[in-house]
C-alpha cells in the first residue's frame, strides 16, 4: 500500500513538472539545444582536428608550421562558438527555471490553501515547510540534470555515430551495445535505490518537522527546562535520518558504482581493439584509432552519467513526492461543485436533526438529531462541562468540518451549499488564544477585512481600546508582533483580535472567551471592548466570564453533546440543575467546567 502511494505521488510529481517544462517550452528547447550543440563543438569536433594534424605529421616528418595554422584557427573558431552556445543556453534555462520555480511555489500554496483544517492539525508546519521548498526547487534540480547530464551527454552521440559509421558500422554497434548493456545492469539497482531514497526522504521531513515543533513550542520548552530532553528527541530522529541516508549512499557507492567500473575498462578495451581492427584495413589508420579511443572514452563519461542521471532525477522526484503524496488526499470539507450565492443577512442560525462525530470509521455520535435555534440579534451563552461539544458547535457553524447528517442554516440557507469563503465572510470569530501573524499591527487588525483603510483601522483600535497600548510603541501600528503575537501581552492580543473582528463587521460573532483572568485595567478594557463588538449582531459565546454570562440573552446548558438546559442566569438558577451546579462552584469570576 505504501509502495503504491510512493509510486503515485512520484508519477504526480512528475507530470507536474512536465507541466512546467512544457509552459516554458519556448525557453526549454533552446536551453537543450544550445549547450549539446556546444557540447559538440567543444568536446567531439577537435578530435577531429587532431586527428588530421596527426595524420599530416605521420605524412609528412617534418611539415611546415604554416599548414597547421588553418587548423588551429578553426579550433578557436569552433571553441570560441561552443562557449558562446553554451552560455546562450544558460540563459534560456535560468528563465524557464525561475519561471517555473515561482509558479511551483504558488501552486504549492494554492494546493494547500484548499486543505481542510484537520488536515493542518495532522501536519507539523515545519515538515510542510520544508515539503513546499523541495517541491519548487528540485524542479531547478531536475531541469539542471537534464540539460547538463541528459542531453549535453546523449544528443552529442548522434554526432558520434555518424562520425564512427564513415569509418565502420562496426564501431557503432559495439559502442551503442556497450552502452546499452550498461544501463540495463545498472537501471534495476538504481530502482532498488529510489526505494532507500524515498524511506530517507520519509526521515529527512521528520527531523524538520520535529525541529519546526520546537521552536513554535520554545516557550514550553524553557518553562519546564526541557532542553536536555528535546536535544535527545532531536538526536534520535537525526540518527534514524543518518543510518537511512548511510545505506543509501552505501548502496550507491559499493554496488552501483562498483558494478559500473568495468563498464568503464571493458569499454575503453573494446573500443581500442575494434580501433586497431579496422584501422588495420583502412587507409586512414591512425585518424581511425585517434577519433574511435578518443569516442569510446568519452562513452564511458556517458555511462558514468546514466548512474547520475538516474539518480539525481529519482532523488528529485522522490523528494517532490514528498509534496504531491499530500495531494492524493482530497479535502474532507470541500466547496460544491456549483455552490449557490450566499447573502447575508441578519444572522438567524439553525441546526436541524444534526448528527455528527469525530471518527468516521464508527466512533460514538457526539450530536444525535441535535437542534439549535438562534434568532437574528440573539445573544446566546453556551456553557457546560469540557467535552459537552461547545467548540464543537462553533467550528461546524465556520464549516471547518462537516456533519454526518441534518442542515446547517445561516438565514435559511445551507452552509454546505454555498462557498467556504463566503460563509465565513458573514462571521466574525474571536479564538480562545488570539493568533497574530509576524507582522505589523496593522496588518493584524486588517486582516479581517483587507481592504479596510488606515482610518478605519485606527477606528477599531479605539473601539477595542487597543490604542492605550499602540500609541505608547515607537513605531506605533507598524511595530511588528512576533511569532504568533510573541511580543504582545495576552490582553493586548486579545484586543487586537476583538478590533480585527470589529473591521470585518459581520453579522455574526463566534467569540471563544479565554479562560484565564488578566489583570483587572486590561479585563476591564476587554469587557468594554466585546460589548462594542457584540452590538446589532447574532453573538455565540463560549462563555467562561460570569460578567458575560449573566448579560447574554440566553443560555443553552450542554453535556456530551445535548441540551439539557436553556434560558436566562435567572431562570436557570430557579431550577438548581447542571447550570445552578456550575454557578455555585464558580471562581474568580469564572465559570468552571
Amino acid at each position: 500500500m505504501e509502495q503504491t502511494r510512493n509510486i503515485a505521488a512520484t508519477k504526480l510529481a512528475a507530470a507536474h513538472y512536465w507541466q512546467q517544462i512544457r509552459r516554458e517550452w519556448k525557453n526549454v528547447i533552446p536551453a537543450f539545444l544550445l549547450p549539446s550543440i556546444g557540447s559538440v563543438l567543444v568536446f567531439y569536433v577537435p578530435p577531429l582536428i587532431v586527428a588530421k594534424i596527426l595524420v599530416r605529421f605521420a605524412e609528412n616528418s617534418a611539415p611546415e608550421l604554416g599548414q597547421f595554422i588553418p587548423y588551429v584557427i578553426l579550433f578557436v573558431i569552433l571553441w570560441g562558438l561552443g562557449e558562446i552556445l553554451w552560455r546562450a543556453g544558460l540563459n534560456f534555462l535560468i528563465k524557464a527555471e525561475v519561471n517555473g520555480m515561482r509558479r511551483l511555489f504558488n501552486q504549492a500554496m494554492d494546493y494547500l490553501l484548499v486543505k481542510d483544517l484537520a488536515f493542518f492539525h495532522d501536519n507539523f508546519a515545519g515538515s510542510l515547510t520544508k515539503r513546499v521548498v523541495s517541491y519548487s526547487w528540485k524542479y531547478t534540480d531536475l531541469m539542471d540534470t537534464l540539460i547538463f547530464n541528459v542531453f549535453t551527454s546523449y544528443l552529442p552521440i548522434i554526432f558520434v555515430v555518424f562520425v564512427l559509421w564513415q569509418f565502420s558500422p562496426w564501431l557503432v554497434v559495439g559502442l551503442l551495445g556497450l552502452m546499452l548493456l550498461s544501463g540495463l545492469v545498472v537501471a534495476p539497482l538504481v530502482r532498488r535505490r529510489q526505494k532507500m531514497v524515498a524511506i530517507r526522504e520519509t526521515a529527512s521531513t521528520a527531523a524538520a518537522g520535529n525541529i519546526a515543533d520546537i521552536f513554535s513550542n520554545i516557550d514550553t520548552v524553557k518553562a519546564f527546562a526541557n532542553e536536555q530532553h528535546e536535544q535527545k528527541n532531536h538526536r534520535h530522529k537525526i540518527e534514524d535520518l543518518a543510518v537511512k541516508a548511510k545505506r543509501s549512499w552505501d548502496y550507491q557507492n559499493l554496488r552501483i558504482d562498483v558494478t559500473l567500473s568495468p563498464f568503464f575498462v571493458l569499454t575503453n578495451a573494446v573500443g581500442l581493439i575494434l580501433a586497431l581492427y579496422v584501422a588495420s584495413h583502412s587507409r586512414i589508420s591512425l585518424e581511425v584509432v585517434f577519433v574511435t579511443f578518443n569516442y569510446y572514452a568519452g562513452a564511458t563519461r556517458t555511462m558514468w552519467e546514466f548512474n547520475h542521471v538516474y539518480r539525481n532525477i529519482e532523488w528529485a522526484l522522490t523528494e517532490a513526492a514528498q509534496f504531491t503524496e499530500l495531494l492524493l488526499e482530497q479535502p474532507k470539507v470541500k466547496d460544491p461543485a456549483r455552490p449557490k450565492p450566499f447573502r447575508a443577512g441578519k444572522g438567524e442560525i439553525r441546526m436541524q436533526a444534526v448528527n455528527f462525530r469525530y471518527q468516521e470509521d464508527g466512533g460514538e455520535h457526539l450530536f444525535k438529531d441535535f437542534n439549535l435555534k438562534i434568532k437574528p440579534g440573539e445573544k446566546v451563552a453556551l456553557v457546560g462541562h469540557s467535552g459537552g461539544g461547545k467548540t464543537t458547535i462553533t467550528r461546524l457553524l465556520l464549516r471547518f468540518m462537516d456533519i454526518e447528517s441534518g442542515e446547517i442554516l445561516i438565514d435559511d440557507q445551507n452552509i454546505a451549499k454555498v462557498r467556504q469563503k463566503d460563509l465565513r465572510d458573514s462571521i466574525a470569530y474571536v479564538p480562545q488564544e488570539p493568533a497574530m501573524f509576524h507582522r505589523s499591527l496593522s496588518d493584524n487588525i486588517r486582516y479581517g477585512r483587507l481592504d479596510a483603510t488606515d482610518k478605519e483601522i485606527e477606528r477599531v483600535a479605539q473601539d477595542a481600546y487597543a490604542t492605550e497600548f499602540i500609541d505608547q510603541l515607537p513605531d506605533g501600528y507598524d511595530t511588528l508582533v512576533g511569532e504568533r503575537g510573541v511580543k504582545l501581552s495576552g490582553g493586548q492580543r486579545q484586543r487586537i483580535a476583538i478590533a480585527r473582528a470589529m473591521v470585518k463587521n459581520a453579522p455574526i460573532l463566534i467569540l471563544d472567551e479565554a479562560t484565564s483572568a488578566l489583570d483587572s485595567e486590561s479585563e476591564k478594557f476587554i469587557q468594554a471592548a466585546l460589548w462594542k463588538l457584540m452590538k446589532d449582531r447574532t453573538v455565540i459565546v463560549i462563555a467562561h466570564r460570569l460578567s458575560t454570562i449573566q448579560r447574554m440573552d440566553r443560555i443553552v446548558v450542554l453535556e456530551e453533546g445535548r441540551i439539557v438546559e436553556e434560558g436566562s442566569h435567572k431562570e436557570l438558577l430557579k431550577q438548581d440543575g447542571i447550570y445552578a451546579t456550575l454557578w455555585a462552584h464558580q471562581s474568580g469570576g469564572f465559570l468552571e467546567e
